[in-house]
């Protein structure tokens, strides 16, 4: 029997099993940061900086009480780690088994990293790390074995045995990763038993379903070689046993976890704005945004300034249930300012006033966060909200800058 939602029933699903907007959490924040890590499965790592790095903006948006020194803290209580999801990302410690698949077929040559191999060279690397303990790309710069110990083959080599298991990032210094060995790493008692090929299909048919509330055979395999088969496989097999729901959602079919849609019984805060990262769990495949929540969303500082219709960094911004606008954003840090390049409203939204208002509240969190205390507006689409934009960031809440 296949179950029917309307396309706002399964956006509420959606919103609600990815956390967003965050409910109030009890206790350490520090642990509500840990939650929202392991509910989510991993929380992608990127560099640009233009404003908070993703990784930080993510966890923030479920977790108001975050601040970036609780993921270092994470890192040094092992209970998260650095690996490879659909692309570099933190991963809780619980789920370390499930990154051994990867590992070893990258070690017997079955996958492909991109770094060419040096096994000598790798051999000196591990040996050196080693012997002296843990160490950055850098600590590599200036030596030479046999003519060819330098400092981009070094970091080739570091990368290599990093991403077939032998090394692992303990933490990061100024955002450079500290490589040890994995062994020196990993906390006692971790299970470091290789899952069988539907086990590792299963807990990632699982992890998506229970972040992410519907999911399609497509959207659990993306960006993971060869993998859709046999995701659409066990996932057949899950539904004869119960353990999957088959959902329509207009058109498309989609799958979930019998728990997941009781969470239709609770209700979605409509009123709080979320700025979301270009990075989010939420935003991260979009031809999923396009499909349940009709929003059109590119990332634009990969291409020529000449074609970027909306800006470098374009924030998508949640509110009432929906994907409303977008803003590009640089948070001018010297200065303490920071710049709204452009704030493109959706053409369906059409409680502007009120949107407006949500923006204001949530901007002074944002503002704060990404350590500024001014505003400055560029431009808004459409051009007419202009006066009214600048009102609404007039009255954000800056009373704890």
């Amino acid at each position: 029997m296949i179950d029917s939602l309307s396309s706002q029933d399964a956006r509420k699903l959606v919103l609600l099993s990815q956390r967003v907007p965050p409910t109030k959490s009890a206790g350490r924040a520090g642990a509500a940061t840990l939650s929202a890590i392991e509910h989510l499965g991993y929380i992608q790592i990127d560099t640009i900086s233009v404003i908070q790095r993703a990784h930080h903006h993510t966890l923030w948006n479920r977790n108001p009480r975050y601040q970036p020194a609780q993921l270092d803290q994470l890192m040094t209580d092992r209970q998260v780690f650095e690996y490879w999801s659909h692309a570099a990302a933190y991963l809780p410690m619980r789920d370390y088994r499930f990154s051994l698949r990867r590992k070893e077929a990258i070690k017997r040559g079955e996958l492909e990293h991109w770094y060419d191999r040096n096994a000598r060279l790798e051999k000196q690397v591990l040996k050196r790390i080693r012997d002296e303990g843990p160490l950055m790309a850098r600590d590599f710069i200036g030596e030479r074995t046999g003519g060819e110990w330098k400092a981009k083959p070094a970091k080739r080599a570091l990368e290599n045995l990093f991403m077939q298991g032998d090394l692992m990032a303990c933490c990061r210094n100024n955002f450079h990763k500290v490589y040890d060995l994995t062994e020196r790493v990993l906390p006692e008692g971790i299970d470091t038993t290789v899952p069988s090929e539907a086990d590792h299909a299963r807990f990632l048919i699982t992890r998506y379903l229970r972040a992410n509330g519907l999911g399609q055979p497509a959207e659990i395999a993306y960006l993971l070689p060869g993998a859709k088969p046999l995701i659409s496989a066990v996932m057949q097999d899950m539904v004869l046993s119960g353990e999957l729901s088959l959902i329509r959602v207009g058109g498309e079919h989609y799958h979930a976890l019998p728990a997941s849609l009781a969470l239709l019984n609770k209700s979605l805060s409509r009123n709080k704005l979320k700025i979301l990262s270009p990075f989010d769990n939420l935003v991260i495949q979009r031809k999923r945004l396009q499909n349940l929540f009709g929003f059109d969303y590119q990332i634009e500082c990969y291409l020529p300034a000449a074609k970027r219709r909306y800006g470098y960094f374009t924030l998508p911004i949640l509110w009432d249930g929906r994907l409303a606008a977008r803003m590009d954003c640089k948070a001018e840090r010297k200065q303490s300012r920071l710049h709204i390049l452009h704030l493109a409203l959706e053409p369906r939204l059409k409680k502007i006033d009120a949107f407006l208002q949500a923006l204001g509240r949530e901007l002074g969190g944002f503002m704060r966060f990404n350590h500024c205390h001014r505003v400055h507006l560029h431009r808004t689409s459409p051009a007419k909200v202009k006066r009214a934009s600048e009102v609404a960031i007039r009255n954000a809440d800056l009373t704890e800058v």
